[in-house]
């Protein structure tokens, strides 16, 4: 009975916005707007407010701010497949530095690649009325297809550039990125080529690259000696063992590209860990640009895709969608490929 009644007395001494104001000498509402960053107060009257927040320790409770606006939600669902995967984690920054200057705010959900993850957050995201949606992809299920096309407020689909989106479209072609990739690898003379990946069933961006590399390679008149798509999270150890699996059985390869960069490092430690030159005895390329690639020995040959720039150009779009101004139906951000020390000019084959 006594810990409720402490329970029930600490609940009460939590500081509200009544208590800020108060503090301050200034009405809710405007403690309201100044903490909503709204208009309609001195500088002096900011200050006053902020020094009281800080003295208080009083927290905003973002749910109810998310509502305040004419009863406008400023909140916005946001769908990302994994947040362990680097490249994701960089699109959400420059989503959420764009929304939360502009007073919005992401409700996230990591969809682990599970559509009917996917399918229940959105039900659930929909019926909070946010203000708007950003959605990884292009390939949705019929049904939550359905629920983002019918769900009356500014959709945009990242990562995987869609020609004819549901509302709009911020991403790269995923398929020029991989051909771009497989071109190179053929004009630096490169003629017994693999290629390592993981999750080909889900990532379908992933696949897009791959059959743009594929078709690439076959264009050149190189071989491709073997495919290894391993059912792991894309990471430094699995591409370090799904390297030693590919050499076991093809040691002939002349070079390796793998799906992203963090699987391209693990493949760059196994080689040069069990005697192998690179470039000069196999070739790496990974995909990304991540971070790993410019601390390795040897600079990794990648392909550089600007990842804060796509969160922040979609969460632009978003926001222009919202306030009325004309925005694109497709914004390609593009890549660049990134020649770097591990996939060097082959003097055994005339290019």
């Amino acid at each position: 009975m006594t810990d409720g009644l402490e329970k029930k007395k600490r609940k009460s001494d939590r500081v509200n916005l009544a208590d800020v104001a108060r503090a301050a000498g200034v009405s809710k509402m405007t403690a309201s707007r100044v903490l909503n960053g709204t208009k309609g107060f001195s500088p002096k009257t900011r200050e006053r407010v902020l020094e009281q927040v800080e003295k208080l320790g009083y927290v905003q409770n973002r749910l109810a701010a998310a509502f305040a606006s004419q009863g406008k939600s400023t909140f916005v669902g946001v769908s990302i497949p994994d947040l362990g995967n680097e490249v994701f984690t960089q699109v959400l920054e420059g989503i959420e530095r764009k929304l939360n200057a502009s007073g919005y705010q992401a409700v996230l959900c990591v969809s682990q690649y599970d559509g009917e993850a996917t399918q229940e957050w959105l039900e659930t995201v929909l019926s909070w009325q946010p203000a708007g949606l950003i959605v990884t992809g292009r390939n949705h299920a019929p049904a939550t297809r359905k629920l983002l096309k019918s769900s009356a407020v500014p959709v945009v689909e990242i990562w995987d550039l869609n020609s004819s989106p549901l509302d709009m479209s911020v991403g790269i072609n995923q398929y020029d990125a991989g051909y771009a990739m497989g071109q190179y690898m053929v004009e630096t003379g490169h003629q017994r080529v693999g290629y390592i990946g993981t999750h080909h069933d889900t990532a379908h961006s992933a696949t897009a690259r791959f059959e743009g590399w594929k078709a690439a390679i076959r264009t050149g008149g190189a071989t491709i000696v073997h495919t290894h798509v391993v059912q792991d999270t894309p990471g430094f150890y699995t591409g370090y063992y799904a390297t030693e699996q590919f050499l076991k059985s093809c040691p002939e390869v002349d070079a390796l590209f793998y799906q992203n960069d963090n699987l391209a490092a693990g493949g760059f430690m196994f080689a040069t860990s069990h005697g192998l030159d690179v470039p000069n005895d196999i070739g790496i390329a990974g995909w990304g640009d991540l971070p790993i690639g410019a601390i390795l020995p040897k600079r990794l040959t990648s392909v550089h895709v600007p990842h804060l720039r796509m969160g922040r150009v979609a969460a632009e779009q978003l926001l222009m969608s919202l306030s009325g101004e004309p925005s694109s139906d497709t914004i390609d951000v593009g890549f660049k490929l990134i020649p770097g020390h591990t996939l060097g000019r082959r003097n055994d084959t005339q290019v």
